[in-house]
């Protein structure tokens, strides 16, 4: 991924012959292009994935990843609240997971997700902003209503709204995981692979899901709740106190 300085803020056979194999039909829905993104609020840099750049149309022209180039890849009725949103991550840590339209391909408007996660530090200051982009497949033209038959609206509304959660619920994990590892490096003094080993580790022997200890670490290093004992032993195996001189 590449990185550069954004600007300001402001999805039958014959006898005697062999068959001809014949191809696998799929019989779920159409694969949906999703791309990853991050901005790197210190740094003032955006990176985002091969996945991105083909959604938003840049995969060949070699554009470098800033505000301006995915704002200006929405339709223009929906980049006003895209902008909002980003900027109420940035600065008030506020998540979101917006409904969007993308540039038309072939004159034909692509509906998305747009969904971002604040990655705050100890202090809860945001950090950077993380996040996918999900192209969703277009709807259907609805045939003649038929009695007891179809998907409602209603039905791919909800489908989509859990879709959302979901995303949104991974991608607030992933954060939490990754200040825990810092925390522990800073703590141990050990890398980052060796930090998730002592995480799962925790995690296994004190019977509670990785995403749980993380959260507790990272609660506990801000000042926001004392650690749970079973932990706090646990840490104390891993992360003795430096004996004094």
């Amino acid at each position: 991924m590449t990185a550069t300085h954004p600007p300001a803020l402001t999805r039958s056979t014959a006898p005697r012959t062999r068959p001809t194999p014949q191809p696998a039909h799929s019989a779920s829905s159409p694969r949906r292009l999703a791309g990853r993104y991050r901005y790197d609020r210190r740094a003032g840099t955006w990176t985002w994935s091969p996945e991105m750049s083909a959604l938003l149309n840049l995969a060949r022209n070699g554009a470098h990843p800033c505000t301006e180039l995915l704002v200006r890849s929405i339709h223009p009725g929906d980049r006003p609240r895209a902008l909002d949103a980003i900027a109420g991550a940035c600065s008030a840590g506020v998540p979101f997971a917006l409904r969007v339209r993308l540039g038309s391909r072939g004159g034909v408007e692509r509906p998305a997700v747009l969904v971002g996660e604040p990655v705050v530090d100890a202090a809860g200051a945001v950090d950077a902003l993380e996040g996918v982009l999900v192209e969703l497949p277009p709807e259907p033209r609805p045939p003649a209503p038929r009695p007891g038959g179809g998907e409602s609206g209603d039905d791919r509304v909800q489908a989509l709204e859990t879709e959302v959660t979901q995303l949104r619920t991974a991608m607030s994990s992933r954060a939490a995981i990754e200040q825990a590892k810092g925390i522990l490096m800073l703590l141990t003094s050990c890398g980052e692979q060796v930090a998730f080993d002592l995480l799962a580790h925790i995690s296994s022997n004190s019977h509670r899901k990785v995403r749980d200890v993380a959260v507790a670490i990272v609660e506990s290093a801000a000042g926001h709740a004392g650690l749970p004992e079973d932990i706090q032993a646990l840490m104390r195996d891993v992360c003795p106190p430096s004996p004094h001189p």
